[in-house]
């Protein structure tokens, strides 16, 4: 992976949009990766959750796994870095003058593009926080899988990942809510693994690292950790950037890209943990979208039997993307239904 300052990975959606109609899940958080598009307007995206049909993600400075949203869609190998590598962008036609992708290709996808920086407030930066730190839940969930199998070649990039995407992107937020420092463990674990991936060393960096994460959790109040409103929205962020990895892993009806499955496994595996949390909530007041939002998520843990990849895929990204969307569409009417509670 290119280090660099990432932005937030699920959100580069709809503020530009939802802030003049309904809104969606947390759009992007402001990059600081110098653009060319740095003087470009700012957007600020306040608490939001409603639907919007449009995402729109910043070419500047989108993580890879936002990235691969376009990978998938277009079919197009490594496209998440040939973007990232081409940067920066003065206007999303840039990826065709610069030679990215075809002007037909780009026609398929210019809605979904943009190089306007979002800044996000309130709830919306909430989720934002929770889901990065979610992401780096799934990243270490499924490399400790791969370790406790003897995989420490495979297992190392999704340790590098919290580090080099996912931190740089979060620190300022951790900072803010006065979280203490933990990128040095998270260094110091990705260091052993690559040198001495038997050294104890590793299941105590391991451990802390998890630790620190799940205690970075902490700086937002456990009311609202524990909110189905609340969790739904970080649950939808995560699936989506599951669903896109997952597309991204594909091609020609076979598992092509082993880092991209197991990404998708990670997230995919945390998010089953998290509805956990609210199921019983769920289960009492919203007992319809419960059952269906349940009988997804069962149907999703299917597509990843193993963090190894297996020989055929058990399901295609077509079939994944209907089960991530009935999970999202039963999440809104709750999220729908308890912003119409609050406005009473």
């Amino acid at each position: 992976m290119i280090k660099f300052r990432y932005i937030s990975l699920t959100f580069a959606t709809a503020a530009i949009i939802s802030l003049s109609s309904c809104a969606d899940t947390p759009t992007a958080q402001k990059s600081t990766a110098p653009t060319a598009s740095s003087s470009s307007p700012t957007t600020e995206a306040v608490s939001h959750s409603g639907h919007s049909s449009k995402k729109q993600i910043n070419i500047n400075s989108a993580i890879l796994s936002e990235l691969d949203k376009f990978e998938a869609q277009l079919g197009v190998p490594a496209l998440s870095h040939k973007i990232q590598a081409s940067r920066p962008y003065s206007s999303p036609e840039d990826l065709v003058s610069k030679k990215v992708i075809t002007q037909e290709q780009f026609d398929q996808i210019k809605d979904q593009v943009t190089v306007q920086e979002v800044v996000l407030a309130g709830e919306a930066k909430d989720v934002d926080y929770m889901t990065k730190l979610g992401l780096m839940k799934g990243h270490l969930l499924v490399a400790k899988e791969l370790l406790d199998q003897n995989q420490p070649k495979q297992a190392e990039p999704h340790i590098g990942h919290p580090v080099e995407e996912i931190y740089v992107d979060v620190e300022e937020q951790l900072n803010e809510r006065k979280v203490k420092e933990f990128k040095t463990s998270l260094i110091s674990l990705q260091d052993f693994v690559k040198s001495n991936p038997k050294s104890a060393k590793v299941k105590t960096d391991f451990a802390s690292s998890m630790q620190s994460v799940d205690s970075a959790m902490t700086a937002l109040p456990a009311a609202q950790r524990s909110q189905p409103r609340f969790v739904l929205q970080v649950m939808n962020a995560l699936l989506d950037a599951a669903n896109s990895e997952y597309g991204a892993a594909i091609a020609d009806g076979k598992i092509s890209a082993a880092i991209e499955y197991q990404d998708s496994r990670g997230f995919v595996n945390y998010v089953n943990d998290l509805y956990k949390g609210i199921a019983s909530k769920m289960s009492q007041e919203h007992p319809e979208e419960h059952k269906a939002i349940e009988t997804s998520m069962a149907e999703l843990t299917k597509v990843w039997p193993s963090a190894i990849p297996p020989a055929k895929p058990v399901q295609t990204p077509e079939d994944v993307t209907k089960l991530v969307k009935t999970i999202e569409q039963n999440s809104q009417k709750v999220i729908d239904n308890s912003n119409t509670q609050a406005q009473r």
